[in-house]
Order: structure tokens, then sequence, then C-alpha cells
């Protein structure tokens, strides 16, 4: 299963003098969510977003800056290559620069995980010594990794069950807001004591260890038995997935009359008599009809 692991990102971890070769894989299942398109329901086509500017209609893609608004309706232009000039030189090494105990890391700051693994026979024992001593003092590294020409801070720590190693970027702190000031329309006056020791044993016979595998995501379970249903009945509709510019837009039941009318053999000519002109089905210059896309499973 490791090996299939798609890489998202190969380089080293950097101990003082020890260096491993790792590779990083994505802990996030990409298919937990169902995604949804907007249809048009009239035409059975995707709908596309156009870039538009007032009083001038579509921009052309060559035509679009980034701008920065330092006051309002005054924005610097930021060109492509001076925001590529600012981009890092890729780096292929996490430095661990220090760590920290496991649960000085406020929740806040972790951001997206990933799967550390070995990259190569030769970087598991190192991999194991790593993970085995930051298991053994509760401990998580911290440095830096260049992603996209962008430096993330990050979270070197072993798995809850110590099999392996994973890494979570984390969110700078100037990133997040300040939370003195999000809670400081808050009373700082002290509640009932009973009150508290109220809430302290039901907190007390509630606790226990933390499974996530308990609990479900009820919509999502819920949605993909939606899309099951509806696919068992057929409800199927082909979209038209890319229109031609300047292409005329067919009504459905007109466009599959026409795709019918293409299948079928044209009649033989008379024998006798003068030549009647035929009327010709749409060909390859001619409007082009709806295709099904291929059925996707939930």
């Amino acid at each position: 299963m490791a090996e299939s692991a798609r890489t998202f990102w190969k380089g080293h971890l950097r101990l003082a003098l020890v260096s491993i070769p790792v590779r990083l894989v994505a802990a996030e299942k990409a298919e937990s969510d169902i995604r949804f398109h907007q249809l048009d329901r009239a035409s059975k086509q995707r709908i596309r977003y156009l870039k538009v500017a007032p009083g001038k209609g579509e921009v052309k893609k060559e035509d679009i800056v980034l701008g920065y608004e330092v006051e309002p309706g005054n924005y610097l232009f930021m060109e492509d290559e001076e925001l590529d000039a600012l981009k890092l030189s890729s780096r292929h090494t996490v430095e661990l620069t220090q760590f920290v105990d496991a649960d000085e890391i406020e929740p806040l700051y972790f951001s997206r995980p990933y799967y550390v693994l070995p990259d190569g026979e030769v970087a598991e024992e190192g991999y194991r010594v790593l993970r085995d001593a930051l298991w053994a003092k509760h401990k998580v590294g911290v440095g830096q990794l260049t992603l996209r020409g962008r430096e993330h801070l990050v979270a070197l720590f072993p798995t809850g069950d110590g099999q392996g190693l994973a890494l979570d970027t984390l969110r700078y702190a100037s990133e997040l807001k300040d939370a003195s000031d999000i809670f400081s329309g808050i009373g700082r006056e002290k509640p009932r004591a009973d009150m508290v020791q109220m809430a302290e044993d039901l907190i007390d016979r509630r606790s226990e260890p933390f499974d996530a595998g308990r609990f479900r995501n009820h919509y999502a379970e819920a949605l993909r038995d939606l899309v099951k249903a509806k696919l068992g009945r057929g409800e199927t509709v082909p979209v038209e997935e890319q229109v031609e510019p300047g292409a005329k837009v067919l009504d459905f039941m007109e466009a599959l009359k026409r795709s019918v009318a293409a299948s079928e053999s044209p009649p033989e000519p008379p024998k006798k008599g003068p030549a009647r002109k035929t009327a010709k089905a749409a060909g390859p210059k001619g409007p082009k009809t709806a295709k099904a896309p291929a059925r996707r499973r939930a």
C-alpha cells in the first residue's frame, strides 16, 4: 500500500548532521467529498463563469493582472514576473530547528496533514530511530518546508499508534486573528464553584480515548445514498461539456432528433425523372449533438 500511495513531495528530514530521505503522501482522501457542478436545466449544459469588467464585457486572459488594494479604489498592479521573483528556490529539505511538547501547539495552527514515509530501504532505519525518539519523548519537531515557491511552517510527529510519522503544515502566527480581541467582550467574573464542579464531573464521566472511527458523517452518507438511488432510477442526464464559440444552443429533444436522423441511411434516389435535392443531415460542419458522459459511480 505504501509503495502505491502517490508521492506529493520528495526530500530529506534533517536533524543536525543526520539526513533521512523521505516522501510525503496526502493524508486526506480526495474522494471524501461529493462535488457538484451547476447546470442549466433548460439547455442541459454546464454553467461557465466568465471574467468580465463593467462596461467592457469579457476580459481576455492576457489582459488580466493581479492587484493589491492599498485603500478603497486605489490598487497596485502586481506583474507575474515580480511575483515569480519573490518565490523561493526549491529546497528539498525539512530542517527540524526545534522540538516542543506534543500538546504545546494549539489546534488552531494545524492546517493540512501528510503522511511521511522513508524513501528507500536505506532510509528506513534512520526513520524508525527518529519516530521512536519522538514517541518516547512526546515531542513534535518543528521546521520549515518550501512548496511551490512558498515557505511553510510544519510540525513532524508520530502517528497515534506510533507506527509512522506525519507532517502537518502550520499557520503562521500572523495568519490568525488575535484571540484577545475576539473574546474581549466576554465577562471575566468567575462562575459559581458548584456549577463548575458539576461540569467537571460530567467531563470526567464522559472522558475516554479518542476514536474517530466512532463518528460518522451522516450528511455525506445520505448524499451518497441519494446519488445511488438516482442512478438506480436511471435519472442521468446527458450534458454538453463544451460548446464552440458562436455555436447555436439546441433544444435537447431537437438535438436527439438530429442525431437519430444523421445515423439513418439516406434513401435511394429515384430511378426515373429529374433528380431531386434532398435535405442533408447535419454533418461535421453542422451543430454538434449532446453526448452522454460515462456514468459515474457514487
